[in-house]
């Protein structure tokens, strides 16, 4: 309730150091009542998947705290899975997750990623895009989830959470059109 307080200052640094994430700040009753805050309460809203997540702040707020909870929680367009994003993947109301597996360090990484966001635009709200680079230790894993090879890549894999149904396409070059010929086949 109060904007010049110790808390909205620490929020408004969270905000500052991550600008890529808009950020607001109400003390407005009717507005925190149309979005369900209550006081001291960091709600985050992932456009992605329609969903809201709330940070209690009844202890003392940093900005620290509030960058974790955002930087855990956040879905993007294309959400680049690492142990920090985990969380909020595997949390997400989308049932259906799309996944490039690629290495980032390929010259061909730039344009892959555009194409592969332009096709994301196309199924938001209805299939979450991930990125998964090869090149993290951490995402070895996955490459043998879905029984795929080094040689193999890139690669898109289609998982459907509550059932485990998936199914892999190696790719040479990805397109727009390659990608919602493969989601559609797969949604059919």
């Amino acid at each position: 309730q109060e904007p010049e307080s110790s808390e909205a200052s620490q929020f408004r640094l969270a905000a500052d150091r991550i600008p890529e994430v808009p950020f607001g700040l109400s003390t407005s009753p009717e507005v925190l009542s149309h979005y369900g805050v209550v006081a001291n309460t960091v709600k985050l809203f992932r456009m992605i998947d329609n969903d809201q997540r709330d940070l209690d702040l009844n202890s003392d707020i940093d900005a620290e705290k509030v960058i974790r909870f955002v930087r855990m929680n956040e879905l993007r367009l294309v959400t680049e899975y690492n142990p920090v994003t985990a969380i909020g993947v595997m949390h997400s109301s989308l049932q259906l997750n799309l996944l490039l597996i690629t290495d980032k360090m390929s010259p061909k990484h730039p344009e892959r990623m555009r194409k592969y966001r332009a096709a994301a635009e196309l199924y938001k709200g209805k299939i979450l895009f991930i990125l998964i680079d090869i090149n993290l230790k951490s995402n070895e894993h996955v490459m043998s989830f879905f029984k795929v090879k080094k040689s193999q890549l890139p690669a898109l894999a289609l998982f459907h959470t509550p059932d485990e149904e998936q199914d892999v396409l190696t790719l040479e070059e990805l397109s727009v059109e390659r990608v919602q010929d493969f989601c559609n086949h797969f949604l059919q």
